[in-house]
């Protein structure tokens, strides 16, 4: 079926009501990191789930799609293309994760809906947005030590926050996806990412999927 970027704009208009913005009272002690990785120049992508122990780091689970996206990219409906496959990744598991820590956006998006609300309502499970790069809303640098942090807003509207996970290092854009609100997705990265800038389940999904994917083009 053809990629209808209209009826894809509704959905996200749908969805976005149904997200939820408060903590869930179950407690978290397997975070899932989730990432893809696309081949250069090509559609081609393998997307990565992998469970940790939120106390010690420790790798409990993982799984990996391989596949093309059959999706176009359009500006806005990124997570129309990803989540699919990250859906598929993450229903390999054979443990199952309490938090899901997506490398995207959550609700600082223009519609409010990015691929971390998109895999937190799918599967009814507490879901954080934590993007390396700024794409959208307005903010003020955050102070330089670790755990700083400075309101996104959105035509007023506090989305998410600017987090810095790491002393002098470029922050984080940090949002909830569903069943999560903004101060406690913040924290939960800052607690996630006690080395380095990115968060322990974004590094290692995200090694993952490129291991993956330079196996398939090797082989």
């Amino acid at each position: 079926m053809r990629f209808d970027p209209d009826q894809a704009r509704a959905e996200q208009a749908a969805m976005a009501h149904r997200v939820i913005l408060a903590d869930d009272s179950r407690p978290v002690s397997r975070v899932c990191g989730v990432d893809l990785a696309y081949a250069i120049g090509s559609d081609r992508l393998v997307a990565a789930a992998v469970v940790l122990d939120r106390a010690t780091f420790e790798v409990l689970d993982e799984a990996v799609v391989a596949g093309t996206a059959t999706v176009p990219y359009a500006p806005g409906l990124l997570s129309f293309r990803e989540a699919p496959w990250a859906l598929a990744a993450i229903e390999r598991l054979t443990v199952a994760p309490d938090l899901l820590v997506c490398d995207g956006q959550g609700i600082a998006h223009p519609a409010r809906f990015g691929l971390a609300c998109h895999l937190g309502l799918a599967l009814d499970l507490p879901a954080v947005g934590c993007a390396k790069t700024h794409f959208v809303g307005a903010f003020d640098q955050p102070a330089e030590e670790r755990g700083a942090r400075s309101p996104l807003t959105i035509d007023g509207e506090v989305v998410g926050m600017v987090v810095r996970t790491q002393h002098r290092t470029k922050p984080l854009f940090v949002s909830p996806g569903h069943r999560i609100s903004v101060g406690t997705a913040a924290d939960l990265v800052v607690e996630l990412a006690p080395r380095y800038r990115q968060p322990e389940t974004t590094r290692a999904a995200d090694h993952l999927a490129r291991t993956h994917l330079r196996q398939l083009d090797d082989g």
